[in-house]
Parts: structure tokens; C-alpha cells; sequence
């Protein structure tokens, strides 16, 4: 894989980057509720992202993951004890409550929680499991009050959560997907519409039945001491290429052969953001806190050459997850995440995922060009 810095260069469009907000303004309210995308809208994000899953009786709804237990307080709930099984889930098996065992109506009878356990739990319990067709409708709420002022439209970013495993519970994504976005009058490129996947077939299917624009992204395990990136055993590759039996990995999507490939069906890709700049584990004589945890406890190394190859040949970028939390910044940025905002411009990405989107966009807006 090439090494050589895309830094310095403009977005694909020579524009700047989009803000797109991360399950909502997730940095603060519960993932993926009505409050947290108005919150992100109202921090001045350009996108939301709202991940979809089925219900039982075939709607889209927007939970990070089919299992409930985590974003829900579906657990405390004794008249929904007996739902709780094991599936397996992209080959893995998982204990949980999955949206695939309730009808909308009892999905509506759970309250948000957020789920990462240092993050505010002051909103716990305060807001319901919102459908996409309520996502659509606030977007495009939104963007006529915002229209009437500034011109600003809300996009959406959909991610269809596990499509191979939807579809073997009979209750595939992808038509209602389309048909929904079909309803709101998007239907091509010019829709403030992005579909992602971490699967390939689902998105060249979608490719044949919309115009949307698509979004593929790229997994990866970690990076090593040294930076290299590793796969884990259960993650190596687009979940429908291991049932498929393709033997490629991640890696592969990313090579200059790779990113012509991804072309032929999507418009952008997603690496996840240390794809792009690496990091190291700190040593003796860094100077880092030793007390750091996770990207805290490391350092940035030169960028990879993906954002260049991926321009070549018409690719947009976009990279995730932003977080402001220390344990997710690497040490080389001091602890302000303005300046990895500011790292990924210079990279030349199109476009930013953000849990914290107000942070994003004052940072993307303050930045150099």
C-alpha cells in the first residue's frame, strides 16, 4: 500500500469536508433518537446518520445494532424476559433482545439509553426507538425551516446494519430502503441521501435500483505496537464475501486495484480513521502520560497514500469515528480534537463522522485551506 501523504489537498470536489453526525449528536444524548439528531442539526452538522434495522412486522427502524440491550432498557422490562436468545449474528453468537423479535409497537414501548458508560446518563429513559420515516421527516423539516434562512439542506446517511444476516431472517433491507427514499422524492445524486454498508453485495444491488449516491466502508481490527493495521479472526473481511468464500480482507478494498473496484458501485469509501493516519504505541522517552489509555497512550505516524489512490479514480473519502474523549485521541494532538479535525483536512477527506458534531463543524469551519 502506498505511503506517500495526500496532505495539503482538497476535498474530491474542492470543497470542504462534510460533517456528518454519528448516530446523531451521540457524543451527548442517547444514540440514534429524535432529540440527538435535532441536537446535531442544531449544532450545524450536515449530514445525520441514522443506522437501520427491521422490526418483526418489516419497518425500518434506527438502532446501532439489531440487539437492543445496550441503547434500551429493554432488560428491566419482565413482559419481554422470554425474547432474550442467542443468534448467530455475521457468524458470531450473540445473547440479546433483537429488533427482528418485536413489532414496532413494542419498540415503541422501550426508552434510549446511551451506551457508553462515560458519557452523560442524565437522558437515559427520556426518549423512544424512532423509525427512519421519523429521521426523514425531521430532516426534512429541518432543511425548509434552514432553507427559509440560510439555503442549508439536512442530509441523511443511512447505514443498513448486518444486510446479509436481515436477510436470512426474512426481512431484507434493501427494497424498503429504497422505496422509503423513493416516497421522500430522492431518487439520484442530487438527494441529500449517502446509503453505507460494510457489505459489498447489498450495496451493488442498491447500486441497480437507486441513484443515490453510496458510501462503502472498511473495517479494521487495530494497530499493532508498530502501527501496522491487524484483522481480527471474526472480522476480516465484508461479512458476505466470508459466506461467499472470497478470502480477501480489508486491506484488499484499500489497494489501488481494490479502490477501482469499489468505483464500480459506490461513490465514496469509509476507511476507518487510523487507515488513514496510522498511530504507534508511546514509549519511554515520548513523553506521553502513563496513565493513557487507548489512543491516548499513542502517537500518530505519517499518513498512508489511501485518500490520494481513492481521489484517482473518483472516489470520495470519508473517515470515522471522531470523539473528543481523550481515550480516543491519539496523544500527537494534545488532547484538543480540533486538531485531529484539522489532521484529516489536510489529509484531503470529503467528508467526517463525528460523534461530537458541534466540535466537527467549528473545527472544520476554523480550519486551514
Amino acid at each position: 500500500m502506498a505511503t506517500t501523504p495526500d496532505a495539503g489537498k482538497a476535498g474530491l470536489a474542492g470543497r470542504k469536508p462534510l460533517v456528518i453526525a454519528h448516530r446523531g449528536a451521540s457524543g451527548y444524548l442517547p444514540d440514534h433518537t429524535i432529540a440527538a439528531y435535532r441536537r446535531a442539526i442544531d449544532m450545524g452538522a450536515d449530514f445525520i446518520e441514522p443506522d437501520v434495522v427491521s422490526t418483526r412486522d418489516g419497518v425500518l427502524v434506527v438502532r446501532h445494532e439489531p440487539m437492543l440491550s445496550q441503547t434500551t432498557n429493554v432488560a428491566d422490562l419482565p413482559e419481554f424476559a422470554a425474547r432474550r436468545r442467542t443468534m448467530l449474528l455475521d457468524g458470531v453468537a450473540v445473547t440479546d433482545w433483537f429488533t427482528t423479535d418485536f413489532t414496532l409497537a413494542e419498540l415503541k414501548t422501550l426508552r434510549a439509553r446511551q451506551p457508553m458508560a462515560w458519557r452523560d446518563q442524565g437522558h437515559n429513559d427520556r426518549y423512544g426507538v424512532a423509525t427512519l420515516q421519523e429521521v426523514i421527516d425531521l430532516a426534512k423539516t429541518e432543511s425548509a425551516r434552514l432553507g427559509r434562512g440560510i439555503g442549508r439542506e439536512i442530509g441523511i446517511a443511512p447505514e443498513t446494519k448486518h444486510p446479509t444476516w436481515h436477510a436470512a431472517q426474512g426481512l431484507p433491507l434493501e427494497d424498503r430502503l429504497v422505496a422509503t427514499l423513493d416516497a421522500a422524492g430522492w431518487k439520484d445524486r442530487a438527494a441529500p441521501v449517502i446509503i453505507q454498508s460494510f457489505e459489498t453485495g447489498n450495496l451493488r444491488y442498491l447500486r441497480r435500483r437507486t441513484g443515490v449516491r453510496l458510501l462503502q466502508l472498511v473495517d479494521g481490527g487495530g494497530p499493532d505496537a508498530a502501527g501496522a493495521m491487524t484483522l481480527a479472526p471474526d472480522n476480516m473481511r465484508p461479512y458476505d464475501w466470508t459466506v461467499t468464500g472470497d478470502s480477501r480482507t480489508w486491506a484488499d478494498l484499500l489497494t489501488p486495484a481494490g479502490l477501482a473496484d469499489v468505483k464500480t458501485w459506490a461513490d465514496y469509501v469509509a476507511p476507518w480513521k487510523l487507515w488513514l493516519i496510522p498511530t504507534r504505541a508511546a514509549t519511554v522517552g515520548d513523553g506521553v502520560a502513563p496513565d493513557a489509555a487507548g489512543e491516548g497512550a499513542r502517537l500518530t505516524l505519517p499518513p498512508t497514500g489511501i485518500v490520494r489512490d481513492a481521489h484517482a479514480v473518483g472516489l470520495g473519502v470519508v473517515t470515522w469515528t471522531l470523539r473528543s474523549e481523550p481515550r480516543f485521541l491519539a496523544a500527537s494532538y494534545g488532547g484538543d480534537p480540533a486538531k485531529e479535525v484539522q489532521a484529516f483536512i489536510d489529509l484531503g477527506v470529503d467528508g467526517l463522522f463525528s460523534d461530537f458534531p458541534d466540535v466537527a463543524v467549528t473545527a472544520r469551519d476554523a480550519a486551514r485551506r
